[in-house]
């Protein structure tokens, strides 16, 4: 039987047992237990059931099995917890850098009009694109045509500013990255317009938490429980990713980010679990 649940805007959506196996694993579940907790939540569903409630479901079973996800948040909310700047751009050069990507960060770009401070340049496979990162608190926002109406003029002004000999960089394709999805009229204008475009759940299976997931690129902000003025603290030292910080050691990180060792160690402590269990 088909039962339609409640997205956090009111709109209606199928409830997909397949959906939610994927979030489980997202938070670290085996396939094994995310189906068992799918199949639990199914059994459960009700018709216009809210899907913050099917998300409160999920860490209630899943903690039952795996305890450490008490420690964490979902992907998709940590993500949306970021500060825009500067933790959200870091982490998006980070990530881009650990699938492939050459990156400069922070670059400004003289076209033919004017010059253009752009968050990163990065290249790979021998194309070069100016990168636009977009942040939304609300990870149920879309993305919409402004931004790639602003890119695509960005690159016909740096393309023109090369050929002018005003900048020595040749720019190929603009690449935006957000922490959301992308609306319908982006999506087309970006696809004519060639516009690389990442985000929630695209390109399809090469998404930004396929990016994350595949390599275990996950943000500190996805720690349950870390203070906001303790984890810039951390990202004021370069770290935004649960693994940068587990690489660290904890004397020195204590010493540079002016923490309590203790503070430092409940930190450390939660990630690892978080990780390992």
């Amino acid at each position: 039987m088909k039962v339609f649940v409640t997205k956090a805007d009111g709109s209606k959506q199928l409830f997909d047992k397949n959906k939610v196996a994927r979030t489980c694993i997202r938070m670290g579940a085996s396939p094994q237990l995310a189906l068992k907790v799918a199949e639990k939540i199914e059994r459960r569903v009700y018709e216009g059931m809210p899907t913050k409630k099917i998300l409160q479901l999920i860490f209630l079973f899943l903690r039952k099995d795996k305890p450490s996800v008490g420690h964490l948040v979902d992907l998709r909310k940590g993500l949306s917890l970021m500060s825009p700047k500067p933790e959200f751009e870091m982490f998006v050069q980070v990530l881009l850098a650990k699938n492939g990507f050459e990156v400069r960060s922070n670059h400004v770009l003289k076209g033919r009009c004017g010059e253009h401070e752009v968050d990163a340049i990065a290249k790979k496979d021998g194309v070069t694109y100016f990168v636009e990162v977009k942040h939304h608190l609300s990870y149920h926002a879309l993305t919409g045509l402004d931004e790639s109406r602003i890119a695509r003029a960005v690159l016909e002004d740096v393309s023109e500013g090369y050929q002018m000999g005003r900048t020595e960089v040749k720019i190929d394709k603009a690449m935006i990255v957000t922490n959301t999805r992308y609306s319908r009229h982006a999506l087309e204008y970006g696809r004519c317009r060639g516009i690389l475009q990442i985000g929630w759940n695209y390109p399809a299976n090469h998404g930004l938490e396929d990016m994350i997931e595949e390599k275990n690129l996950y943000p500190l902000s996805c720690l349950r429980g870390l203070r906001g003025a303790d984890r810039m603290k951390l990202v004021n030292q370069d770290i935004v990713l649960v693994s940068q910080l587990l690489a660290e050691d904890q004397f020195t990180l204590a010493k540079k980010t002016g923490l309590p060792r203790a503070t430092v160690e409940g930190i450390v402590a939660k990630a690892r679990s978080s990780i390992n269990s």
